[in-house]
């Protein structure tokens, strides 16, 4: 299935609406058209249904509602009610929009574009986080509204996540800052701990392991590091999303490295990686294999993520510049495209004998 918008996605999430169907979940996403839509999606996966089912499901996505705000739309989110919308962008807000209104709200402000937003739990109350190039982290009460904190940070954040009291916040010069929210909870807005990230190059993405023990971590140089938050010495990297090509002749061998753009975790404990190169993969960090590599899309993927139920995979397919303007081609649809997550496209799988990082 397809979702069409004008312009680049910044940021594709799901929500699973059990309560309305079990057939159908909400997509939200955010565009550099300056727009937040919600799409609702269906899935029908025949007669033996649910995760894992061997036949072709049949995906239909439909547009539901849409805002603007006034710059380009960078993050997006849905609150833990499943009733709003969170969203921030290059104008600095970080907006709430209740589905069913014409218009967001919006709830906060930052001195620089909104780079992430999220609904958290701190103290026994629901708040808004957001991370911005302004080099701090807000969080916001989005009832009242107004700025609850403040939390300095040690340069741009250019890609957060947030895991149950789990929040890893990576910024310019590779610096990542794990923080423990029950401790933000209590005024303490020091890092549980700062790292560089062993990665020599931008990072580019984060997400956190389900179980909270650690997050993975991507480069624009085609890397991905494995983080542990106690156990370190179980710390790895490996390369991915490369082209290879063999010296042919005259001609030497040739190597194109292309940015890692998303990683999701899937709630099996494996993970997704998107990049540049119009690629996803699957992967299992504990044994240290690729399960599964898909073909090139003919685009490159902005950013994707699963589904709550693991069994949709949605990725943003639209030009994100890593190859200048020279590579820039109009007439290319941007679309959201939806993979149907096969169980054993994903499910870990025993470690080969004498295999190692792939």
């Amino acid at each position: 299935g397809t979702a069409k918008s004008p312009f680049g996605f910044a940021v594709v999430i799901w929500l699973g609406v059990p309560s309305i169907s079990p057939n159908n979940q909400y997509l939200a996403c955010g565009s550099w058209d300056k727009s937040v839509r919600c799409y609702e999606v269906a899935i029908q996966e025949g007669a033996s249904g649910g995760f894992g089912s061997q036949q072709t499901a049949q995906i239909n996505a439909q547009l539901r509602a849409q805002i603007s705000h006034e710059e380009p739309v960078l993050c997006t989110s849905f609150t833990d009610d499943g009733t709003s919308v969170l969203s921030g962008g290059c104008d600095g807000q970080a907006k709430l929009w209740r589905l069913g209104q014409p218009q967001g709200q919006t709830i906060g402000k930052h001195d620089a574009p909104v780079r992430a937003i999220f609904a958290v739990q701190m103290a026994m109350q629901s708040v808004v986080l957001t991370g911005s190039w302004d080099k701090t982290l807000r969080i916001w009460d989005a009832r009242q509204p107004r700025q609850a904190a403040q939390v300095q940070l040690p340069e741009r954040c250019y890609a957060l996540d947030v895991r149950d009291t789990l929040m890893v916040v990576a910024t310019a010069d590779r610096k990542i800052a794990i923080y423990d929210l029950a401790q933000l909870a209590t005024g303490n807005t020091t890092p549980f701990r700062t790292d560089e990230s062993t990665l020599r190059h931008q990072t580019r993405c984060v997400a956190t392991f389900p179980n909270r023990e650690g997050f993975a971590v991507g480069s624009i140089e085609g890397r991905v590091a494995i983080h542990h938050i106690k156990d370190v010495n179980r710390n790895f990297a490996f390369k991915c999303h490369r082209e290879s090509q063999d010296a042919r002749g005259s001609q030497p061998a040739t190597c194109n490295i292309f940015s890692v753009n998303s990683i999701a975790f899937h709630n099996l404990g494996t993970f997704a990686t998107a990049g540049s190169d119009g690629v996803y993969n699957f992967w299992d960090k504990d044994s240290k294999q690729r399960l599964m590599a898909f073909k090139p899309a003919g685009n490159t993927i902005s950013t994707a993520t699963f589904n709550p139920a693991g069994n949709l995979y949605a990725y943003g397919l639209s030009y994100d510049w890593s190859r200048g303007s020279d590579n820039y081609n109009p007439s290319t649809p941007n679309q959201i495209m939806l993979h149907h997550v096969k169980k054993e496209e994903i499910q870990q799988r025993n470690k080969k004998a004498g295999s190692g990082r792939k």
